[in-house]
């Protein structure tokens, strides 16, 4: 669902897809995901803060704060998702988590200072109070958009305000008398001053007024000098102008003539000047019709040479592109004849490696059926006895003629051999039996008699005899009576 929130509004969706918190203005809400509208337009939050100063006065500051979210910080505004919008902006929660930071720091505040310097100082007071306040509404992504401290007001019981208005009242009363009296006081003394600076003042004029039309009087003669001075001289001046402008005029006329002269020589010169240039003029174009001439009659003959030169060049060259055309397409034929015999011949070896691929794998799959139904054959066999795995190996070793082989085999093994049976006789019966029957010395005894046939056959099999301190055995010549 897509979604787009209003001028005031921002959305603040969670969800699948979404670390935290997205804000936005608009934008796509899928399954899995929740999308809230945060309104951020700001709040009017009006308080009374009793508060008390450092000299332990209570006193009431009546002020109303507007508050809102930070809306051109991201960072902010994730808080103000996370904290505070998910309650009301009227709700109590809201409005005591305000309050309380207010009050708080005011209260911090006033008790650093005197009641007259909070009275005196309500412009400092109340920035105080704005910048510490708004350091605590950072961490809920809130901002101070506007702060208007009212008067203070007296706590009940405590009408400090009370009796510093009626102090400054009777000072008010008490100094508007004396001001009454200082103002009589300066009336009187001022007529006084005035009536002597009036008589001063007149008696000034008069004499300044003499002086002045005594200057006055002076000036008018030396301007009347002056003016006249300057007429003669302005007559004097414009007669030598006019002397001046005929003796220019007289030059000029005698400038001009000389000039008209000069044109008139000047011009006849040019004429046959011009004249002379058209002559040359004239000869100079024949010679160049000449020389063009000349020109164009050696030129057709070098073209018609170069002409044939180049028509002989490019037969030479035809012969020879052709013959390299030629010997070029005969390399071709050759390498194309090469390449398809080896394509021939790599064909004829992939279908051979493909037949012999295609052999071993239908041996491959016919070993791996007979091993399937001989595993298939084993569970039957192994199901029909129950589970008996020894049944089962006995089984297949009978039907597989496993018995007729061991016994064909150990048959050939003993075959052609010739065994030897020697049989000795150690002298004793069953009366020196019965009689060592209860010596101890009966089987040490017996392990002695069994020595001689012991080593006689050791010395039959491998050819080895007994060490000379053990005894020796007798010549096989003379065989021992039995």
């Amino acid at each position: 669902m897509y979604k787009v929130a209003k001028a005031s509004e921002y959305l603040a969706i969670t969800g699948i897809g979404i670390r935290d918190i997205k804000i936005a203005k608009k934008g796509w809400v899928f399954p899995g995901q929740s999308c809230a509208i945060i309104e951020v337009s700001p709040v009017n939050y009006t308080f009374q803060v009793q508060a008390m100063s450092a000299e332990k006065l209570a006193f009431v500051l009546p002020a109303v704060f507007t508050i809102g979210p930070r809306v051109d910080d991201e960072e902010s505004l994730l808080k103000y998702a996370k904290l505070i919008a998910p309650h009301d902006k009227h709700s109590d929660h809201v409005t005591e988590l305000v309050q309380g930071i207010i009050e708080g720091e005011t209260r911090v505040l006033a008790a650093s200072m005197t009641m007259e310097q909070i009275f005196k100082g309500t412009k400092e007071f109340k920035q105080e109070v704005f910048e510490k306040v708004q350091l605590e509404l950072n961490q809920f992504g809130l901002i101070i958009y506007n702060a208007n401290v009212k008067q203070l007001v007296d706590v009940p019981g405590h009408e400090y305000f009370s009796y510093l208005g009626q102090k400054t009242q009777m000072e008010a009363a008490n100094q508007a008398k004396i001001d009454v009296a200082e103002a009589k006081m300066k009336g009187e003394v001022g007529a006084k001053l005035r009536q002597g600076q009036t008589l001063q003042n007149a008696a000034k004029i008069d004499a300044e007024t003499k002086v002045i039309s005594t200057q006055r009087q002076g000036q008018g003669r030396k301007e009347e000098i002056k003016v006249k001075t300057e007429v003669t001289v302005y007559e004097n001046e414009r007669e030598a102008e006019v002397a001046k402008a005929n003796a220019e005029l007289a030059k000029k006329k005698a400038a001009w003539s000389k000039e008209a002269q000069v044109a008139e020589v000047e011009a006849a010169k040019a004429v046959a000047l011009r004249d002379a240039e058209l002559q040359g003029e004239v000869e100079k174009m024949n010679g160049m019709t000449r020389t063009q001439k000349l020109k164009a009659e050696f030129l057709s003959k070098a073209s018609v040479e170069y002409e044939t030169k180049v028509q002989e060049a490019n037969w030479d060259l035809y012969k020879k592109q052709k013959a390299a055309e030629a010997a070029l397409f005969e390399k071709e034929k050759e390498a194309e004849a090469k390449k398809a015999m080896a394509e021939a011949e790599f064909y004829a070896r992939q279908q051979a490696a493909d037949g012999e691929l295609y052999t071993k794998q239908k041996e491959a799959e016919g070993l791996m059926a007979v091993a399937q139904a001989q595993g298939h054959y084993l569970r039957t066999l192994l199901g029909a006895v129950g589970g008996n795995y020894a049944a089962v190996r006995d089984y297949l070793m009978i039907t597989g003629g496993m018995f007729q082989d061991i016994a064909r085999l150990n048959a050939q093994a003993v075959q052609g051999m010739q065994p030897k049976i020697s049989v000795w006789n150690n002298g004793s019966d069953g009366s020196e039996g019965a009689a060592a029957g209860g010596s101890a010395m009966k089987e040490v005894a017996g392990v002695y008699r069994m020595l001689p046939p012991l080593f006689k056959t050791v010395h039959e099999q491998t050819g080895m005899l007994p060490p000379s301190w053990m005894g020796s055995l007798p010549d096989s010549t003379n065989p021992p009576n039995n």
